[in-house]
């Protein structure tokens, strides 16, 4: 009645040994690498240069290589680049959290107490670069 299948269909799974595959915990490195080296950009463009270097160790660590550095302004108020840098730590204790980096994790958190801190005092408006 019908004719049988011949080739191997397109829905099927790939074999495994065609492309390479990155464990769980590779994965999370990369991830916070990222969201690390994001927030690394945003210290520096605060002039916040021993948090900075906090930072860039941790980045470093987990990509293998120093980040590259650069204090690319973006004229945003000091406020903004506060809470930007407090969303960012956060992110970033999140995934370290989530890897058991405990060094990260701490570090992160930390972060997000200094710009909760610069946010919460009362010339945070003027903020150049605290902590």
């Amino acid at each position: 009645m019908y004719e049988p299948i011949r080739t191997p269909s397109v829905h099927s799974p790939a074999d495994e040994a065609d492309f390479p595959h990155r464990s769980r915990e590779e994965e999370l490195d990369i991830q916070l690498a990222g969201h690390l080296a994001a927030l690394l950009a945003v210290t520096d463009e605060l002039g916040l240069g021993p948090a900075g270097d906090r930072i860039a160790e941790q980045v470093a660590r987990l990509r293998g290589a120093p980040p590259a550095r650069h204090a690319a302004l973006t004229d945003a108020a000091p406020a903004s680049l506060h809470r930007r840098a407090h969303a960012l730590a956060g992110r970033a204790l999140v995934v370290a959290a989530s890897r058991a980096d405990t060094t990260a994790a701490i570090l992160s958190a930390q972060r997000m107490d200094a710009h909760t801190e610069a946010l919460a005092s009362p010339a945070a408006e003027q903020l150049v670069g605290a902590h």
